[in-house]
């Protein structure tokens, strides 16, 4: 198989072989040939033996100067800086400047003052905008909500209550007890030796009205519910830890320190309670 494919290509070698007489005008037009023969220079000799010669072959003949590549500083006043820094340190003259698309005017120019007035005065409008809004809803963010403001308040009407019973409500989620005293109970708060109560305080300073107590619901020990009408002492009794509050509310016996919490509350009508 080999010796076929030699046989062969040796059959086609004259065929393409370039001829000297081919080669010499083209070597003649060269000026890096010089006009000598092709003897003289070995890159003709390579190109001779080649396998073909075609016009696109020829690269090697037309070159280019190697100092087109490298910057001048002929003119330049520091040399060895590029051209653009150059042309920024060492404004001339000769820059010319593209008016084609745009219109170029010096500063301050009287007939744009009130447009630049005008978009300053905006921007700044807009920026005071921005703060007062974010200012807003920061304070907002801080107040309460609206069921919130809904639950600070709470009206009772006392006309249903019968005298001696007490009644639970719910105010910013605790319970209140709202208690329609009798005279009995009434004598029975004020004869109390005040000195001798863990928490001292008079009936009258726990009550607007003495037919009326109205106190939380929370026991001061431990956050329990107390029991109304029940204990040892005809007030509120707190089954969690045995603490027994009387007729006003005060703690008489048990755990808990305190008496119980009189919220803020006033008579809107002779029927009417506001709690908080």
């Amino acid at each position: 198989m080999l010796r076929i494919a030699s046989r062969r290509l040796s059959s086609l070698s004259p065929s393409w072989r370039p001829s000297q007489v081919a080669l010499s005008p083209i070597i003649s037009k060269n000026p890096m040939a010089g006009g000598d023969s092709s003897s003289e220079d070995p890159r003709l000799t390579l190109y001779s033996n080649s396998s073909t010669f075609t016009p696109q072959s020829h690269l090697p003949w037309r070159g280019f100067a190697s100092e087109a590549l490298i910057p001048t500083t002929e003119n330049s006043i520091v040399p060895g800086i590029p051209a653009t820094v150059e042309a920024v340190k060492n404004p001339t003259s000769k820059i010319v400047y593209d008016e084609h698309n745009h219109e170029r005017y010096p500063p301050g120019d009287p007939s744009k003052r009130a447009f630049a007035y005008f978009v300053l005065t905006g921007g700044r409008f807009v920026y005071a905008s921005l703060i007062r809004l974010l200012v807003l809803k920061f304070v907002l963010s801080m107040s309460a909500s609206k069921d919130v403001l809904a639950m600070a308040s709470l009206e009772v009407d006392l006309s249903s209550i019968e005298p001696g019973s007490t009644v639970t409500v719910k105010w910013r989620g605790k319970p209140v007890f709202i208690r329609r005293r009798t005279e009995e109970d009434v004598k029975l708060a004020n004869s109390v030796d005040v000195g001798s109560l863990r928490d001292p305080q008079e009936d009258s300073v726990r009550v607007k009205n003495p037919e009326w107590l109205i106190v939380v619901g929370v026991c001061t020990h431990l956050g329990c519910i107390p029991l109304p009408n029940a204990g040892d002492f005809g007030g509120w009794f707190c089954p969690c830890h045995g603490s027994h509050y009387d007729i006003s509310g005060r703690i008489r016996k048990g755990p808990a320190p305190y008496n119980l919490e009189v919220p803020t509350y006033s008579f809107l009508e002779e029927n009417k309670l506001l709690i908080g």
